[in-house]
């Protein structure tokens, strides 16, 4: 991993983000904003499936108001995201942190597909949110996009990590 992080570092693409002063913090900047469009779609979901807003809505309702923003803050994301791995690739490719995010993103992306499909085939929305186990997949889908904001934040100082890291402490 090290050969190829080292490899796209020298590509022009990349020494293009890396020498412009200002493409590194534009793109970080769409990053953040596209993960607060992220959690707040995913906060105002879960908030309705435990009833505490927007009760004059049906869970439906609600969430075909705030997925479609959560779809394309996503889509955002994977652009932005690239583009700073591109940018610094042995920061980001070499970090355990980067690889715990990406994990945690795979399964976040995995319960709002699982979700919306569930979601769309349940005739019975009391039901649906009365359950449990789709309180707790609230709950847990709330813990999964905080670990990714988190993770994130743990890419610029992956040394926390120790021996875990894949590059070494300097």
């Amino acid at each position: 991993m090290n050969d190829f992080a080292n490899w796209l570092a020298g590509t022009q693409l990349s020494l293009s983000i890396q020498t412009h002063l200002w493409v590194v913090p534009t793109i970080q900047s769409i990053h953040i904003v596209c993960i607060g469009i992220v959690l707040a779609s995913v906060f105002m979901i879960d908030l309705r499936i435990f009833g505490w807003a927007g009760r004059d809505q049906s869970v439906l309702q609600i969430s075909r108001r705030f997925c479609p923003w959560l779809w394309a803050a996503l889509g955002v994301l994977l652009v932005t995201g690239v583009l700073m791995v591109i940018g610094e690739p042995v920061r980001e490719l070499m970090s355990l942190s980067f690889w715990l995010k990406m994990s945690m993103l795979l399964i976040g992306i995995v319960i709002a597909t699982l979700f919306q499909l569930s979601l769309r085939g349940n005739r019975k929305e009391d039901e649906f949110i009365g359950r449990w186990t789709t309180k707790s997949l609230a709950i847990v889908t709330l813990v999964v996009w905080c670990s990714i904001v988190v993770l994130g934040r743990l890419i610029a100082y992956d040394h926390v990590w120790g021996a875990w890291s894949l590059r070494p402490i300097v």
